[in-house]
């Protein structure tokens, strides 16, 4: 863990906490409705009738009482009152609270998923199965990490299984840069091109008012195609370091033996790939939104956690204990969430009909971009995205903080809405491989005892390919009217 007590350090002090990070925009969002007028659109609704679209050349100021107080009493908008009223904005359809308590319920019902162990099990049957199929283990577990952080948003994770995997991958004579490839970066692969994960992309296109898990088709092509050139890199990376000089049968590998896959193991699998289905088959069919893919998590972390009581891998309390803990890993995001849209309120509100600072905000970066084509306007909210990830990190927090003004944006410059979440989730997901902010990228190299900058020394041509290729995504997004 050495290099991980060299790097962590170094990086807590550059950079603050996303918190902070957070108070020092609100500052600012204070400072500037003391200096921007308030203004307001035209809207329209879409073709399909399902939102309100800004209508460009509409934007009209609005004469009013400039700069929000230090403080507002009953429940008004002021600059200390913007945490609780963030939190508390909106209802059980969206942000900000529905969202919050979305992500609270999800992340329970995960947190119980992983502790029954069925997922941490099942990667390690699959690693004493590969061992025996060299040429099909990194391939196999690149797939499935990618996978997971396509379909649960995994993550933080990857950080356990470089334990499991490093000892095993030297002993195939490989080193600890191809461990965190194919652990933590084909999570983040995956991250980025989910076409279904919950707390990003599910989120975003709440925030943008998109039909959720729209897209899908488009968004599992990019998938296949980015997961199959990050493997191909891993492979040749692979090629040319494996050492020929060990012998797998002399080394002791870090699956325990006693670690089995049973047939509790293949039920919770079986219940969480159902649940999955049932999910898309409710969103595509039936029109479920957040409260409804809540209620279906929830019941999933129900009767896995049933499941596991009858197969006497948890206790009752167990299944409580770790409903709790999921929810308390995910609460700083929702926290983030609820911080972010007391921004938007302090900016007075992203109803475009209604006076506020951020529809200035977004008549002036409309006007900037006024020249530009719509593919150029796409390619812009990437640029931005991947940059403003660096000091947000979360994905849900990132999603609510900037589809706010990027889903209207989106309307002003020409582009769909579907697109400015596809520039969120490439944006965030890719720079998370690089990026000294992430947690879990810092925790990986400790685990592996790579130095960030080894690290960055090594990984920067390949994200600079997956960046080269994220552009091509967004102009062909645009091109075929995505």
């Amino acid at each position: 863990m050495q290099a991980n007590s060299k790097v962590a350090p170094s990086a807590t002090r550059q950079m603050p906490d996303a918190f902070i990070i957070l108070f020092f925009v609100v500052v600012i969002a204070a400072v500037v409705t003391h200096i921007v007028p308030a203004g307001t659109f035209a809207t329209q609704a879409s073709e399909d009738g399902s939102r309100q679209l800004l209508v460009a050349g509409t934007y009209q100021q609005v004469e009013q009482d400039m700069g929000v107080p230090l403080f507002a009493a009953g429940g008004g908008n002021g600059f200390f009152n913007f945490a609780f009223e963030g939190l508390v904005s909106g209802d059980k359809w969206g942000s900000a609270i529905g969202v919050i308590m979305f992500i609270l319920i999800t992340g329970g019902a995960f947190g119980i998923v992983m502790q029954t162990g069925a997922i941490t099990n099942a990667i390690h049957a699959l690693i004493r199965r590969a061992s025996h199929a060299e040429k099909l283990f990194i391939p196999v577990l690149f797939v499935l990490f990618s996978l997971g952080g396509a379909v649960f948003g995994m993550g933080e994770e990857a950080i356990a299984f470089c334990i499991v995997l490093l000892p095993l991958m030297k002993a195939l004579g490989y080193n600890g840069m191809i461990t965190v490839m194919v652990t933590y970066v084909a999570t983040q692969i995956g991250f980025a091109t989910s076409w279904m994960n919950p707390f990003s992309v599910a989120i975003a296109q709440g925030i943008a008012q998109v039909p959720l898990l729209s897209g899908a088709g488009f968004r599992v092509l990019l998938w296949s195609v980015f997961t199959l050139v990050g493997l191909a890199f891993t492979m040749r990376y692979a090629a040319l370091t494996k050492r020929t000089d060990v012998d797998i049968n002399s080394q002791t590998l870090s699956t325990d033996p006693s670690v089995k896959f049973t047939a509790v193991d293949a039920a919770i699998l079986l219940i969480f790939t159902a649940v999955i289905v049932w999910i898309i088959w409710g969103v595509v069919n039936q029109g479920y939104y957040i409260p409804e893919i809540a209620s279906q998590f929830f019941t999933m972390g129900c009767v896995i956690g049933a499941v596991a009581i009858i197969g006497k891998r948890l206790s009752i309390n167990q299944v409580s204990e770790a409903f709790q803990q999921g929810a308390k890993d995910l609460l700083p995001a929702a926290l983030i969430v609820g911080l972010a849209k007391g921004i938007v309120i302090l900016l007075g509100g992203d109803d475009p009909s209604s006076p506020s600072v951020l529809n200035t905000i977004l008549h002036n970066a409309s006007s900037l971009a006024s020249g530009w084509s719509a593919h150029v306007s796409a390619v812009f909210m990437l640029i931005f995205q991947s940059v403003f990830n660096f000091f947000i990190s979360s994905g849900s927090g990132q999603a609510a903080l900037t589809m706010p003004l990027m889903a209207p944006l989106a309307d002003l410059v020409g582009v769909s809405r579907q697109v400015a979440v596809l520039a969120f989730q490439l944006g965030d997901g890719f720079t998370n491989i690089i990026i000294p902010t992430s947690a879990s990228l810092i925790g990986c190299l400790g685990v592996a005892k790579i130095d960030w900058l080894d690290w960055v020394k090594f990984i920067y041509r390949f994200l600079l390919m997956l960046m080269a290729l994220s552009v091509a995504t967004m102009i062909t997004a645009v091109a075929i009217g995505f």
